[in-house]
């Protein structure tokens, strides 16, 4: 009787010290997972973020669109997708495009903007430096079932444009200059270009004698084209985001009865606004820019069998900014009429603009020779 009791309570022990071992590890356990999750978290705080090294022309961006593409944008080329709908159709409403129009669009995109203009117009001749953007919009127009679009890889500013009546662009703001002189050079003349450009770059070609911002680039703009601003483009319509906010403007090719060539040009603005502060004698009296007209002015003479000069040229060049009544004047002050007319005046006394050590003698002859 006495075994059977110990026995009993031997076993009521043992019950007893399991349950509270079971409770102990229960609690253990507990904690562990507790301690685990919070370190995972802490862990994780900064999660899918990743260390861009701003020296990489790749960027980790991906882009999202309507079509939900997921594509890694290159810094290279400067891809900022518009994403604004409602810029998109500010921009097709200022081209005021006709169903006879053919448009080329400079910068293809994923396709947004072209979508838009397929279904208005007879043609797009669309151009892009990234094959995996014009892949992407031509499969998205075949869906959508557009056979009118013409596409070209290959940098825009390289590539021969064809004949088109309007063009539109999200121009990547690093080609924004080159392009807009290729499409003042462009003939024949087209009806108008509706363009997206960086903030700083836009007011430029907006600003107005004596501006600030009034440069070599206004005034070989508003020479050629009327430029209208259409309306302001906040940063955060883009993906990504770019790091300034954009404006989109209207240039409208103007008829030019006048004969000039656009590099000699080109070429005077670039000498008139090196210093466009300074008076326009104290540009002209520089050595550097004595040497070059000379040089440029024997070659006219000789090629044209004209008898050169046998005084001074540097009075012969500054006689000719007293005859213009220019001497005096700074170039942030003068407008593109007074430097037409200092171009006609120095082409009269056989002087050029030509940079002529890039051009062989056949181009040279046919270039300053008269007609």
């Amino acid at each position: 009787m006495f075994c059977r009791v110990s026995l009993f309570s031997n076993y009521l022990k043992s019950l007893s010290t399991n349950k509270i071992t079971m409770k102990y590890n229960k609690k253990k356990q507990h904690h562990s997972v507790a301690t685990s999750f919070t370190s995972a978290l802490k862990n994780n705080n900064g999660i899918n973020k990743k260390k861009i090294n701003n020296n990489r022309s790749i960027s980790t961006s991906r882009v999202q669109s309507e079509n939900k593409m997921n594509m890694i944008l290159y810094k290279k080329h400067g891809q900022h997708l518009l994403k604004n709908p409602g810029i998109l159709d500010k921009i097709i409403y200022a081209a005021k495009i006709k169903s006879s129009d053919t448009v080329l669009e400079i910068g293809c995109g994923t396709g947004n903007l072209t979508v838009k203009l397929l279904p208005i117009c007879k043609k797009v001749i669309t151009v892009d430096i990234d094959a995996r953007m014009i892949s992407e919009v031509k499969k998205r127009c075949l869906y959508e079932g557009y056979n009118n679009l013409e596409v070209y890889e290959g940098d825009a500013i390289k590539t021969h444009f064809p004949r088109f009546d309007i063009c539109t662009a999200n121009l990547p703001y690093k080609i924004s200059s080159p392009l807009v002189f290729k499409l003042i050079a462009h003939r024949p003349l087209f009806k108008c270009a509706v363009l997206m450009f960086q903030k700083e770059f836009a007011e430029r070609m907006l600003a107005n004698v004596g501006d600030r911002n009034y440069s070599r680039l206004t005034v070989n703009v508003k020479l050629f084209c009327k430029v209208i601003k259409i309306c302001n483009v906040n940063r955060s319509s883009f993906n990504p985001p770019p790091k300034v906010d954009s404006i989109v403007l209207k240039l409208i090719p103007k008829e030019t009865n006048f004969k000039i060539s656009y590099d000699e040009w080109d070429n005077l603005l670039r000498i008139c606004f090196s210093r466009k502060r300074k008076t326009l004698h104290a540009i002209f009296k520089r050595n550097a820019v004595l040497n070059m007209l000379e040089h440029n002015y024997k070659n006219y003479c000789s090629l044209n069998k004209v008898v050169p000069i046998n005084y001074n040229f540097k009075k012969y060049c500054l006689d000719t900014l007293t005859y213009c009544e220019l001497d005096d004047k700074r170039s942030i002050n003068l407008d593109e009429n007074d430097f037409l007319k200092l171009l006609l005046e120095f082409n009269k006394k056989g002087i050029h603009f030509f940079n002529i050590s890039n051009i062989n003698n056949k181009e040279l002859g046919s270039i300053l020779s008269d007609e």
